[in-house]
Order: structure tokens, then sequence, then C-alpha cells
């Protein structure tokens, strides 16, 4: 899966996206530090299968402390957006293009209110971090539009004339934004479109297309940034009032990267996700260093029991998308060919069969499917049993 980690300039964007990943990228206070995307690599936490087995896994990929998985998933950080993107302003067509292919959008906001729509400095308080949850939501909204009603016309008549499903078509049309005649179809039905007659569609039911496609295909989750700041804690209040049918995670990147960058040095002990550290040597850190872990402590560890990235990050692949961590084991042997305990945890959609796990681990042994094993409970499972959140699953097959 790939997750678009999206914003205005100076939000702290980029500072998410370091904290996530620790990659090298260019971080500061002025507008369009971002031009072209950075893509890197971040790991969802969950539970390890090994502690209910007891014993010490060995991951092919990403890494395990003290019974906790963190999984990789693809992140990319894309340039600022300004209102008009979808017109082309500020880097919008890039912006835009650039997030074509994500699964899920983390909107990251400023939530002190410190800087304006463009991303300018402003003071703090000054600006009302609700115009950026709503613009976003515009901007992307009216960009899938522009690509619906560029071919409509003759898109509408054709697909008319040739008695063509409706959802079929349009699913194609949208294939390069994760769109599925399924999901179209439900769209359609639930707006009461005319699905026999699209040449009938007015300009309100493009519009109403457009935005529930959109919901769809790049739903967003928000991370309420820099919420070290006193302004931002009643801004976030404010926000998850205003705003209740929407995921808002309060979180502070600059927190979150001075923790590990911190623990990387070995000055501190620090988990991913954690609403603690541990101090290694106090007397390795200078009077500067003490008083940044003080502060990351009181104004955000205590205050929102941990600095909000990692839970963002988990938010929006196990929450918003619904995917599900599951292992591959074996009853009699949890290791591979290689001894490596429980080296692999793949991430399903929610709706996931144990028949679609065997596709995940390999094409023929999907082909060849026979049955499962619900490693955990012992009991064997059919190719339709749906999957549930850390199980371990053996499959048997042909092959």
């Amino acid at each position: 899966m790939l997750i678009g980690i999206v914003g205005k300039p100076s939000c702290g964007k980029s500072t998410f996206f370091k904290a996530l990943t620790l990659a090298d990228v260019a971080i500061a206070s002025y507008p369009f530090t971002t031009i072209k995307p950075n893509r890197g690599v971040g790991h969802v936490r969950v539970g390890c299968a090994d502690r209910f087995f007891n014993v010490q896994c060995n991951p092919r990929e990403g890494y395990c402390i003290g019974g906790n998985r963190f999984v990789p998933v693809e992140l990319l950080d894309v340039a600022g957006l300004v209102p008009g993107a979808h017109e082309g302003k500020g880097l919008g067509n890039q912006f835009l293009d650039d997030l074509r292919q994500a699964h899920v959008l983390i909107h990251v906001i400023d939530a002190s209110g410190s800087t304006n729509a463009h991303g300018e400095a402003v003071p703090e308080g000054s600006y009302d971090p609700s115009n950026d949850i709503l613009f976003l939501e515009k901007e992307m909204d009216l960009w899938y539009l522009s690509i619906l009603k560029r071919p409509w016309e003759k898109f509408s008549r054709q697909t008319f004339m040739e008695h063509q499903k409706l959802d079929i078509a349009i699913s194609k049309q949208f294939s390069g934004l994760n769109a599925n005649d399924k999901m179209v179809g439900a769209i359609i039905e639930r707006l009461h479109l005319d699905s026999e007659n699209p040449t009938r569609w007015s300009e309100n039911d493009l519009g109403l297309f457009a935005t529930e496609l959109r919901k769809e295909t790049k739903p967003i989750i928000i991370a309420a940034n820099k919420a070290d700041s006193l302004v931002a804690q009643a801004n976030i209040k404010k926000l998850s009032s205003d705003f209740p049918g929407y995921t808002i995670v309060p979180c502070s990147a600059e927190c979150e990267l001075a923790l590990k960058e911190a623990s990387k040095k070995g000055l501190i002990v620090y988990i991913a996700g954690e609403s603690s550290f541990m101090m290694l040597d106090e007397g390795k850190l200078n009077e500067k260093q003490k008083a940044a872990l003080k502060f990351v402590e009181d104004r955000v560890l205590s205050v929102y029991s941990g600095t909000g990235v990692q839970e963002t990050l988990n938010r929006a692949v196990f929450d918003v998308l619904g995917c599900k961590a599951v292992f591959p084991g074996g009853v009699n042997k949890l290791s591979d060919q290689y001894g490596r305990v429980l080296p692999d945890c793949f991430l399903m959609p929610g709706n996931s069969t144990a028949l679609d796990f065997a596709f995940r681990i390999h094409t023929d042994i999907g082909s060849s499917f026979i049955r499962a094993i619900d490693v955990k409970r012992r009991q064997t499972i059919g190719k339709e049993h749906v999957l549930q959140n850390g199980d371990v699953i053996e499959i048997i097959s042909g092959k």
C-alpha cells in the first residue's frame, strides 16, 4: 500500500515524514521546501505473535522490540498544497498527480494556527486550522471532478449508445485512482443516479459523484501537528467538536523526531508509539538536551500519552483502511527453511479470507489451496474463513 502525507506548506509535513522514516529530507520554515516527492519506509506497530508462542521472532522485513512488531509500509511526502491547486496554482498539478496511487492520505495540519493558507508564518493562534481541513477536501473533490468532466460528454454518450455497464466504464476511467466497478456501482446506487443513461446526469450529479468517489479512494486522517503548543491544545478540542465524523490525532512530529534521534544516539531508550522513554545516562546529556526532553515529557507525552505520530500511521492503516496483520506459520514449525522464526507479517485487507492469504504468499499456493489451519487455535479452516488481526495461518496446498 502507499500512504500519502499531505498538507499545506510549512505545516510540519516533512518533519512528520522524517519522524516516521528517519530519512534525510529538507526541513525549513518557508513554503515549498519540498518540491519533488519524498518516498520512504515507515512502520506500523502490531502485537507480535512471538509472545503467544513464547519464542523470539526473526523478521525478514521491519523489526521487533519487546513483542512489538514493526511492519514496513511505503510513505510519500508530496509538495505543499495551496488553494487553487486543482487549477495548477502553487505546485498543484504535481501534488495531485503524485497522489494518484495513494490508498489513504494523512493530512498534516498546523494545529497551532501559526501559518496561513499559503504556509506563511503568522502569529500563533491567528489562523483557524479548520480551514485547512475543508480546503484540502475541496481541492481533492475539484480535482476528481475535473478528471470526470473532461471526457464526460463523449464518454457518457458512447456508454449509453453502446449499452455499456456504467460502473465498469467509469471504474476504467478512474482505474489510476484505485477505483473499481463494485465501488462505483455502490456510489451510483447510493446517490440514486441514472445507471442506464449517464447523459442525464446534471452538473450537480457529477459533483456529488466525484466527492463520494474521492472519499472512497482517498480516505483522509487528520494529524493535528504542533500539539505541544498550548494554543494547539485548545484548537484540537474545537476541531474534534466541529468535525465529529473525522479521525483527528493530536501529534508533535518535532518531539517524535527528537526522541528517535536521541534513541539512535544511545542517549535514551524509546520505542515508537510509547508514552514514555528511559534515560540511559543522564550525565551524557547537556542542559539543552535535558530541557528538550523535559519539554517533550511535560507538553506532549503526559498530555497525549504519546507523540501521536505512530498512532496516526497505525490508525490510517488499521482503522481507516481496515487492514489486518497476519503471520504465516505452521502448527509444528514456526520457522522458514532458513530457520527464521515467524519471519513474515502481511498487512491484509480487512475482509481477506484464508484463500486470499494463500494467494498473497504465492500464486501457486493459492491456485492449489486445499485447506488452512489457524495455528493459535490449532483448528482447520476453509478457504472462505475471514482472517482476524494477529492470526497465524498455515496453508496446506498441493504445491
